[in-house]
């Protein structure tokens, strides 16, 4: 050791180890930041090109669907299994067992790849998929390779850093990534990962920030309620949310696990099944005038500002994203999850028209996400960040924690720990 050196406190003294692991975190932010950004542009012109097909050939846009289902699952099937789905499931397998997970299919790229070309076909076909849960898997997936590359070894935190960057830069949410880690992905793993994860979050942030600007996901929103409103809807869409995301989960969970003779029939039949949900989803698209096909994004972002959509947006986005994702096809449930919130909102508007109807549709948002996911915080955050509205925070929590609450009790597993353990 030099003189120099030995001058230097050993605390404060680093060695190779430690920065080629300080390297990889930041290089494997950096890359996952970019690849959240291809991935958010490619998954806008898929949904772009499926509207245009479907504004001028309506029937053979919805008459593909189908086909696209059967064709993308039985691919994902055959050839990378451990890209179907969501992706966050698989984040959370691999980070019980991060050796083993760091060789194995579940966040390799190759499974990534497929992962990002199947949540493009999926919405090229008109699927009610988001790219945020697949952005979880690819960005852990990249997080891993580099340290792979790098030669550090892989950890938990690692997994979970990965994970919960990819949910701040896909929905420019920088603080929804750290409490979604804390609340979902690192709910069973020491404190120490919140530093490693909130660094991975600050640099991807930051690319995105660079690169795609300062945007707020639905736009700046203000909304305000009296105290007595807050007393009555908060808790009322919290109930509304907390049933209909229970329901949903409790058949998401069914679907994967459950030794009911339909369920077991539809696992034992594979492309039958995706071509009946494909044609689920094609219906309620043909019925709905096209508002059920991809995220919803636009019609919730209307919504949320105040306009009107038909009665119907809510409940076809709730068949078409249940039915999409039953069909075991890549792709996510965060922003049709959203999607079906803010339509949940607008129909209990029609219960309190003296009230403004994006308060509501925020409730909404908030209530019917934690009723999915479980994870209230993460919802609160995530919708107080895509929306900068912080005078809604109070009826948010409120709304959140009755939704988590009343979901509990109609599915008492948790969704993605629950999908899990398919993948362990």
């Amino acid at each position: 050791m030099s003189i120099l050196a030995s001058l230097i406190p050993p605390r404060y003294r680093f060695n190779r180890n430690d920065l080629l692991l300080r390297a990889a975190a930041v290089i494997g932010a950096v890359l996952l930041g970019l690849a959240a950004i291809i991935f958010a542009k490619a998954g806008e012109w898929a949904q772009l090109a499926f509207v245009r097909i479907y504004a001028e050939h309506p029937l053979w846009a919805a008459m593909a669907t189908p086909f696209v289902f059967v064709t993308v699952v039985g691919l994902t099937r055959r050839w990378f299994p451990a890209a179907r789905g969501s992706g966050i499931p698989q984040v959370m397998a691999a980070g019980h067992n991060p050796n083993a997970s760091a060789d194995g299919p579940l966040i390799s790229l190759r499974t990534a790849g497929a992962k990002f070309v199947g949540t493009l076909l999926m919405l090229l076909g008109g699927g009610a998929v988001g790219r945020e849960g697949p952005t979880v898997q690819i960005s852990a997936a990249l997080m891993v390779a580099v340290h792979r590359w790098l030669r550090v070894p892989v950890n938990a935190g690692v997994i979970i850093a990965g994970g919960a960057a990819g949910v701040a830069a896909a929905f420019n949410t920088p603080l929804a990534g750290v409490a979604f880690a804390i609340e979902e992905l690192a709910a069973a793993f020491e404190q120490k990962v919140a530093v490693l994860v909130m660094a991975a979050v600050m640099i991807s942030g930051l690319v995105s920030l660079g690169l795609a600007g300062d945007y707020v996901y639905f736009g700046t929103m203000t909304r305000h309620l009296a105290i007595r409103d807050i007393a009555i809807m908060a808790p009322v869409m919290g109930i509304l949310g907390g049933v209909a995301g229970g329901i949903f989960s409790r058949l998401l969970i069914a679907m994967s696990a459950s030794k009911r003779l339909p369920f077991a029939l539809a696992r034992a039949h594979p492309a039958a099944w995706a071509f009946a949900c494909g044609l689920v989803v094609a219906g309620v698209g043909l019925l709905s005038g096209g508002l059920s096909w991809g995220t919803g994004y636009e019609t919730t972002r209307h919504l949320l500002g105040g306009g009107q959509a038909p009665l119907s947006f809510g409940p076809a986005k709730f068949i078409a994203t249940l039915a999409t994702a039953l069909s075991g096809a890549p792709g996510g449930i965060f922003a049709p999850s959203l999607s079906v919130g803010a339509g949940l909102g607008q129909l209990a508007s029609c219960l309190f028209s003296s009230e403004p109807s994006g308060a509501l549709v925020l409730l909404g948002v908030a209530g019917y996400f934690t009723g999915v996911v479980r994870a209230p915080l993460t919802a609160v955050i995530i919708v107080m960040e895509m929306t900068a509205d912080r005078a809604m925070i109070l009826p948010l929590f409120i709304t959140a924690l009755i939704a988590d609450w009343v979901s509990s009790k109609v599915c008492p597993p948790k969704l993605y720990h629950a999908l899990s353990q398919q993948f362990r």
